[in-house]
């Protein structure tokens, strides 16, 4: 069985860690730089680091709070936002991202996700997809789920990942930061749309969901989280050790 990561997301704003409920009201929670160290030894198998008003305020990302977290963690870090060309890709890899995650810019340049990953390969290209429920349809919304596109959501993975990208972040904005579980049948859809990783992103609250996750969908390989890590309801250690007990492998 393939071994689940559990991965905690920094949203970045104005250089600092903060957290809302459905992608609104944000509220400081802490330094990028010392949350992310904290994560890396105590943990993680990953770490995302968004710079989440970037494309919103159409400039690019914050490169030398980037640089700080990625000289102290020691596990693989994927960054995003305000990620528009391939001199992006190339400027956050240079300052030590491991993968480099694409939202609205693959939205306004679809070639985006191709060129990237011909350049700097498959596994290094993340498609991040912020995905709501409108009218019975799931629907990709881009500037940090501000604007709906309009675009069917399990669609526009599947073109995306025929184009090259090698993983996908699966961000619901309809659970996010409500704490009462993934969102089971929208992450069904996709982990049977798609032939490469797949990571749940939104809703997490208690260490039942995350058992949840990984029992109804056998085939999604992480589960991303904000809150619960960072407020200390949830220690990565105890959670991991939880569903290892539970059958469900994970590194610990």
């Amino acid at each position: 069985m393939i071994t689940k990561r559990i991965i905690p997301c920094l949203d970045v704003k104005n250089g600092r860690v903060v957290k809302g409920t459905n992608f609104q009201g944000l509220s400081d929670v802490s330094s990028p730089v010392e949350l992310g160290k904290y994560y890396s030894d105590n943990g993680a198998d990953e770490l995302v680091f968004y710079d989440i008003t970037a494309s919103f305020e159409g400039r690019q990302l914050f490169t030398d709070i980037l640089r700080q977290v990625a000289s102290t963690i020691f596990i693989p870090l994927t960054v995003g936002g305000g990620i528009n060309t391939l001199d992006d890709f190339d400027r956050v890899l240079k300052c030590g991202a491991d993968k480099v995650s694409v939202n609205s810019g693959a939205i306004r340049d679809p070639s985006l996700v191709g060129e990237a990953a011909k350049r700097y390969g498959d596994q290094c290209v993340v498609l991040s997809a912020d995905i709501k429920l409108v009218d019975g349809v799931y629907r990709v919304f881009a500037k940090g789920g501000r604007e709906n596109t309009g675009m069917e959501a399990i669609s526009w993975i599947k073109r995306c990942v025929s184009e090259g990208a090698g993983e996908v972040v699966v961000n619901s904005i309809d659970t996010d930061g409500v704490k009462n579980g993934f969102d089971i049948p929208l992450l069904q859809q996709v982990c049977d749309a798609v032939n490469v990783p797949v990571i749940a992103s939104g809703g997490a609250g208690s260490v039942s969901h995350f058992k949840e996750l990984f029992r109804a969908i056998p085939t999604i390989d992480a589960a991303l989280a904000a809150s619960v890590f960072h407020f200390g309801e949830i220690a990565i250690p105890d959670l991991k050790k939880d569903l290892r007990s539970d059958g469900i492998t994970v590194r610990l």
